[in-house]
């Protein structure tokens, strides 16, 4: 013992003392003192506002960064550490109380779950629950004019269960809409043209007892009746025609004749003949005679008559009447002109002669000669001198 301990000590002791202390003195000293400015916030988070509306901030350690505090306002036992705490719930947002009850939530927040208030329109309220009242469905009017509502639940506050029967037809009824009623048979014209319709109770119950009635008061109830129907009643035929329904009495339709006064042999079923017919209209006799067509029916064909101003007349085609060209008013031929028609007896067109009075040897055959011609029109004598045509004609 006496000899090992004088060898460690004065050995280990002064090696190690010098030289670690005065190295480690220079290089640490400093580092506390650069770290305590930038590792030791004094921010206030709470002095942005981070919580909102209708809350506190807190932030207990401005040292550290998201250890703010946000309380409700409304209720202190609801926080939230690091963001906004959440305070306000209502629960009546979600309708609870169904419909026709009114919703109340006193204090809107998490920690009040179960506060609301519902309350019927009698005054029955219930807390945290759709409260148990009357609720006539019928109040509304749901089945429309001509049913009857009935809710039978209405004290059980069910919905959806109410029920429209129809005042025409107890049997027809509906759960939770207006029934299907009315059905007027009438509508679809069952009876046919020519008879009443009458449906009486107009329901889907009921089908089958429509009424025909005839208009001389035969009646069938459930199909059209048979009754005479006199399709001439309506004058389909038009004037200048008779009429006719040959089975009337067996209520026929579609079978009515037309019969032209003028041709009784023209005739049509079902709608107007086609009587007329006026030969004339094409001008069959030509000029200078006048047509007439005494029955004017495609039945007459040819019974047209041409007649010519003295009189004479011809049946079916053009008369053989003098027909004197030159007489037109005013003269084919114009003035200073004589006419001549050679052949006007026998009804003969076109033939007709016009003759030049200063030169009687100018003519022209349908249509005015060309007679005048003054040869000095052309300055044939030159200048200095007088020109003199006596004649003026071609000739």
């Amino acid at each position: 013992v006496p000899t090992a301990v004088p060898t460690a000590v004065p050995t280990a002791v002064p090696t190690a003392v010098p030289t670690a202390v005065p190295t480690a003195t220079p290089t640490t000293a400093p580092v506390p003192v650069t770290a305590v400015p930038t590792s030791v916030p004094t921010d206030d988070e709470c002095a942005s506002s981070p919580c909102g509306g209708g809350q506190t901030c807190n932030d207990p350690d401005k040292t550290k960064s998201g250890d703010f505090e946000c309380s409700c306002n409304s209720d202190k036992s609801i926080k939230e550490t690091g963001a906004p705490a959440m305070c306000t719930k209502d629960e009546c947002a979600s309708n609870p109380c169904g419909g026709s009850q009114t919703c109340d939530d006193p204090v809107k927040t998490v920690s009040s779950i179960g506060d609301f208030t519902c309350e019927c329109a009698n005054g029955v309220k219930t807390t945290g629950a759709a409260a148990t009242c009357e609720t006539d469905e019928c109040a509304t009017s749901p089945c429309g004019n001509g049913q009857t509502c009935t809710d039978p639940n209405k004290a059980s506050n069910k919905l959806h269960d109410f029920e429209c029967v129809c005042d025409s037809d107890s049997s027809i009824k509906k759960v939770d809409g207006p029934a299907t009623c009315d059905k007027d048979e009438c509508s679809s014209n069952p009876c046919g043209m020519g008879q009443t319709c009458d449906d009486p109770m107009k329901t889907v119950g009921s089908i089958g007892d429509f009424t025909c009635e005839c208009s001389n008061g035969v009646k069938s109830t459930g199909t059209s009746a048979t009754c005479e129907t006199d399709e001439c009643a309506s004058s389909p035929c038009g004037n200048g025609q008779t009429c006719t329904d040959p089975n009337k009495a067996a209520n026929k339709l579609h079978d009515f004749e037309c019969v032209c006064d003028s041709d009784m042999s023209i005739k049509k079923v079902d709608g107007p003949a086609t009587c007329d017919k006026d030969e004339c209209s094409s001008n069959p006799c030509g000029m200078g005679q006048t047509c007439v067509d005494p029955v004017q029916s495609v039945g007459s064909i040819g019974d047209f008559t041409c007649e010519c101003t003295n009189g004479v007349k011809s049946t079916g085609a053009a008369a053989i009447c003098e027909t004197d060209e030159c007489a037109a008013t005013p003269s084919p031929c114009g003035a200073d002109q004589t006419c001549t028609d050679p052949d006007k007896a026998s009804n003969k067109l076109h033939d007709f002669e016009c003759a030049c009075n200063s030169d009687m040897s100018i003519k022209k055959i349908d249509g005015p000669a060309t007679c005048d011609k003054d040869e000095c029109s052309s300055s044939p004598c030159g200048t200095g001198q007088t020109c003199d045509d006596p004649m003026k004609s071609v000739n």
